[in-house]
């Protein structure tokens, strides 16, 4: 019974040592490795953590059953924010422990995954104790500068093989590895699906296969006698070495994992009780007023405001008017003069008229005015009055 796929040692990429009890083999490394799909890197690359991974840290909690419905064991996955290395990362956890056909057995995955998607450090640890040989797998992947270093240490019985390997990070670009794995499938949920996404990931032997996910149809699953609306996605290993391994998993809407299974096998990690619901804040829908005419004097409520704001206007007027009586002086000293001129242009008229009041304006000496022409000329009793006004030569 194992709660996710189990990488373990491989021949891809890099050089490998096996250690047995007394053999020391070095093995080539293979070429044409699978790469990620330019969408599945996009969309990482997509990822905004403040709203893709805002709700992605919670506890799943779920029994393991056989297809009789017998209950074999339980199955606990928890994601937490923390720092790995002073950089910050989601630590993941995921236990899943029982006994089939009275035989102990499980699976223990601890991983450090970086915002984009990264795998930091994990430690897989896999065991069947069985009487006569108990088999324990340790696998462990940690970045160290360019490059991924792979342990391997499998026990089985008395028999103790240690494998260790390097592989570029730039071969890795895209890998997915089981503890990011189930943090994905949370940010599937939240973020969708839209298509099928090829990353790459490790089959049973640490060789790097293709990892495709794909979005399944909605259903429903009954849980504590309510019917829920669930959401699936798949996920297969396409092995060069051997045959694909696909898993199925289900999940309520705000990402709490229902159901889990891998296909072909006779065990099922199933959802029993319903959980605290996760609630999202969403942004309220914005509301839609429909155009209507307005007609504001028949709108009793309008016309009374219309009708106050008028007398506070008219109240506001009079009080600056009564502090300021040199304007209303002002006022009708031009309207008597703009009568008396009445001239074409009474825009011209006004500006010059109240030119004179203005600051900017430059000054002019107070004889200007006995410069002009008279437009009485025939009124004029001092007639060497113009000669004077001649230029001398």
């Amino acid at each position: 019974m194992s709660a996710t796929s189990a990488p373990v040692t491989g021949s891809q990429s890099g050089s490998i040592v096996t250690s047995g009890a007394d053999a020391v083999q070095a093995i080539p490394a293979t070429a044409d490795l699978p790469k990620a799909s330019e969408k599945a890197l996009a969309y990482v690359q997509s990822l905004v953590p403040e709203t893709d991974f805002k709700y992605v840290m919670f506890d799943d909690n779920l029994v393991t059953v056989s297809d009789t419905g017998k209950e074999l064991g339980e199955f606990t996955v928890t994601i937490e924010p923390t720092k790995f290395r002073g950089q910050e990362c989601f630590l993941i956890h995921a236990n899943s422990h029982g006994a089939i056909d009275g035989v102990p057995c499980g699976t223990s995955i601890t991983c450090h995954v970086s915002k984009n998607m990264e795998t930091l450090e994990q430690n897989h640890h896999e065991y069947v104790k069985l009487e006569n040989c108990p088999l324990d797998r340790k696998t462990i992947i940690i970045r160290q500068g360019d490059n991924y270093v792979i342990n391997r240490v499998i026990t089985q019985g008395e028999d103790v093989q240690r494998t260790s390997r390097s592989v570029s990070h730039d071969t890795m670009k895209g890998f997915i590895s089981e503890g990011s794995n189930l943090l994905l499938h949370r940010i599937f949920i939240g973020k969708g699906l839209p298509e099928e996404l090829h990353f790459i990931s490790f089959d049973s032997e640490t060789n790097l296969c293709p990892a495709i996910y794909r979005s399944l149809e909605e259903r429903t699953q009954t849980i504590e006698g309510v019917e829920l609306r669930v959401f699936g996605v798949e996920r297969t290993i396409n092995s060069n070495v051997d045959l694909p391994t696909t898993w199925q998993s289900y999940f309520l809407n705000d990402g709490h994992l229902s159901n889990r299974v891998q296909v072909g096998s006779p065990v099922t990690m199933k959802l029993q009780r319903i959980p605290t619901m996760i609630e999202r804040d969403e942004e309220p829908p914005k509301p839609v007023f429909e155009k209507k005419e307005l007609n504001w004097e028949e709108d009793m409520q309008m016309y009374s405001k219309f009708l106050d704001r008028k007398e506070e206007l008219k109240n506001d007027h009079t009080v600056y008017m009564r502090h300021h009586p040199e304007l209303k002086a002002l006022l009708a000293d031009f309207l008597q003069f703009l009568l008396l001129r009445k001239p074409d242009d009474v825009i011209a008229f006004a500006a010059e008229y109240f030119a004179a009041f203005s600051t900017t304006m430059p000054a002019s000496t107070p004889y200007l005015a006995s410069a002009n022409a008279t437009p009485f000329p025939n009124s004029r009793t001092n007639t060497q009055i113009d000669s004077l006004r001649a230029p001398t030569r």
